[in-house]
């Protein structure tokens, strides 16, 4: 397992050298985006309102800001689960130009075979602490605000050594959850075994 300090627009080199377990931590612009603005483009045949030139990192968050003089303000920040975006992951990777996806959970078989032909990774926080990336970020601009409203409207934010963030997802196939899941079953099937239970037993219904 490496750290890795990495600079956005992130280059396909740097994502490279990434594997699953590396540590990463992210300088740059960055813009968020959730199911309404992945309907509104990729369903909807909106244009994509971000030039991904040189934003090249999407994080799959709803951010809580709330105005600030002539700005905004960022009260919270969590990436939420990216799984849930899976409809339009691989087309979101190859059409928008992303390098990288922040969120929680993984991905799918789809999102992940377009991440190895066009060579973008899956990271994840190391934990769950809303408050605890706010002074990493800086919110540039929002579009979309009263189309899609402020969760689901996509945020332009500027971080500055934004994570740790784990990859679970690099961008030669492998996933650090499905090693998880393949492990976690082993051992459930021994313990069950040492505890007498038989494999095929149903946990209590209290309905």
């Amino acid at each position: 397992m490496a750290t890795y300090h990495l600079t956005i627009p992130l280059s396909e080199q740097d994502v490279e050298q990434l594997t699953i377990g590396d540590v990463v931590y992210i300088t740059g612009k960055a813009f968020t985006c959730r199911s309404r603005l992945h309907r509104w483009v990729l369903e909807e045949g909106h244009p994509l309102p971000v030039d991904t030139t040189d934003r090249n990192v999407l994080i799959h968050v709803g951010p809580i800001v709330l105005p600030e003089g002539d700005g905004w303000k960022l009260i919270s920040f969590m990436p939420t689960s990216s799984i849930r975006f899976e409809k339009w992951g691989a087309r979101s990777v190859d059409e928008w130009g992303l390098r990288m996806i922040v969120g929680k959970t993984t991905m799918g078989e789809e999102t992940m075979a377009m991440m190895v032909k066009n060579k973008c990774v899956h990271v994840s926080p190391q934990c769950v602490s809303p408050n605890a990336w706010v002074d990493s970020i800086r919110i540039e601009d929002v579009k979309l605000f009263h189309e899609l409203g402020t969760i689901e409207a996509t945020w332009h934010m500027d971080v500055h050594e934004l994570g740790p963030f784990v990859v679970d997802i690099d961008c030669k196939g492998n996933n650090l959850y499905k090693n998880h899941e393949s492990e976690v079953n082993e051992r459930r099937d021994q313990a069950l075994k040492e505890l007498g239970i038989e494999p095929d037993f149903q946990y209590t219904k209290l309905y």
